[in-house]
């Protein structure tokens, strides 16, 4: 591949995941219509990296120098070295882990994506096992991975650990039981030191996930007490609110109270009023009688007067 071809490829590892797909396929298009048939079948098969190797990729383009002072810190730590220099380089590369923990954990929040228990197991593993694979010659990509990263072989490591030592001479070939002996007493401090490492190694992952897991659990804590917050103003809001309604409902019943008495006594009133309207309309009546009465009656006495 060429070193356009190289950059492109890079690009695509620099993308956010759900980019990945659509910017693979176009740019495999774009080189089979260039005529660039196999190299646009070498990109066709670039794998989508899941979270945790996106996150470690994204490490190695965006946090280089944290990211290659690990891959220093394995190279300086190679087997067959003193047992004090191994203890530092441990500690170094402990802290450098637990620097790029904190950086993938950022990353993976800024993307808009969950900081797992799990995936930061896996991407701690995964950058364990880059560090090992760069005292190898054929190790992983670095920035192009599409999958987690399992540690090397035993076969790997007991060939590195090999060549680490110092051959004997040809001359000395036929001195075979001193030399198994030598290289027996040799290997057993050799692989003490590997277990320790080993043992470190996992160790300090454990710690990687529980800063993590700390991580997440302060999170939430702090998002506990904003809600708690939040729902105690609203709670004192309702409270405020429900207090002034029923201070509504009291002066409510009180008015219908007085409406009501007022509207029972004007009842009344209405009732003794029509009661008075009924006997004055009697009354009015009695008297429109007596009129007629009293007018037939001078009106017949004129007729029987005398006349002069």
């Amino acid at each position: 591949m060429g070193l356009g071809l190289d950059n492109d490829i890079d690009a695509l590892f620099r993308l956010p995941p759900a980019e990945f797909i659509d910017a693979r396929n176009k740019l495999a298009a774009q080189l089979k219509k260039a005529g660039r048939r196999n190299d646009a079948d070498r990109v066709k098969l670039l794998g989508k990296p899941s979270i945790s190797a996106w996150a470690v990729n994204q490490l190695y383009w965006m946090h280089r120098e944290a990211f290659d002072d690990l891959i220093a810190i394995a190279k300086r730590s190679r087997p067959g070295g003193k047992v004090t220099d191994m203890r530092e380089s441990l500690d170094a590369r402990r802290d450098a882990l637990s620097h790029l923990s904190d950086l993938a954990t950022t990353l993976l929040r800024d993307a808009g994506h969950s900081p797992t228990l799990d995936t930061m197991r896996r991407i701690t593993t995964t950058l364990e096992a880059m560090s090992t694979y760069a005292l190898l010659p054929d190790g992983p990509t670095p920035g192009r991975l599409t999958h987690d990263v399992d540690p090397p072989s035993f076969e790997s490591l007991a060939s590195l650990m090999s060549g680490a030592g110092t051959k004997e001479p040809a001359a000395q070939s036929t001195r075979i039981v001193p030399f198994r002996k030598s290289a027996s007493a040799t290997a057993k401090p050799q692989q003490k030191a590997t277990d320790v490492r080993r043992l470190e190694e996992t160790r300090q992952a454990k710690i990687a996930a529980a800063k993590v897991s700390l991580q997440d659990a302060k999170r939430l804590l702090s998002d506990a007490r904003a809600q708690t917050q939040s729902l105690e103003a609203v709670q004192k809001k309702a409270n405020a609110d429900a207090k002034e309604a029923e201070k509504y409902r009291r002066e409510a019943e009180e008015r219908l109270e007085k409406a009501t008495a007022a509207s029972e006594d004007t009842a009344r009133r209405a009732q003794s009023v029509a009661a008075e309207v009924m006997e004055a309309a009697k009354a009015l009546e009695d008297a429109k009688r007596t009129v007629e009465r009293a007018t037939k009656e001078l009106e017949s006495l004129f007729r029987e007067s005398p006349a002069r």
